[in-house]
């Protein structure tokens, strides 16, 4: 049963009161995968990705630097990646609890002081580097 009470969403299931949010952090949990590390800008993580072909699976490991991680409930995070490679930068975007990763490996992590290093995609050679925190 749905109940608003002062402009306010209330679920009612057997004499407990739940607000949307809860319901919705409720639901997300049994979607959420297990033993994903915390993982945050400046970050050097090694990413597991499940590629289908055809009907033959592989995984592919991207070893990359966390240059953005967004997303506010559990489910909803995402990590955007980036690597040099040749005279092109490769971005991606990952979704940490997506079910196409079968895991997330933190390799370094380097001293940043901002959510997004998104600036780093204009920076080349000495100018482009990151002091590693030990």
């Amino acid at each position: 049963m749905i109940c608003e009470i002062s402009g306010r969403n209330f679920i009612f299931f057997k004499n407990y009161i739940m607000t949307n949010s809860a319901l919705i952090k409720q639901i997300q949990s049994s979607f959420v995968q297990e033993g994903r590390p915390e993982i945050r800008t400046g970050m050097e993580v090694e990413v597991y990705q499940l590629i289908k072909e055809g009907n033959k699976e592989r995984v592919q490991r991207f070893k990359w630097l966390v240059i953005k991680s967004a997303g506010k409930s559990e489910l909803e995070k995402t990590i955007t990646v980036r690597r040099k490679i040749g005279a092109f930068g490769v971005e991606k975007i990952f979704a940490i609890h997506s079910p196409g990763i079968e895991k997330i490996e933190i390799l370094r992590q380097f001293k940043v002081r901002r959510k997004s290093i998104k600036f780093i995609r204009d920076l080349t050679g000495k100018a482009a580097r990151l002091k590693e925190v030990r």
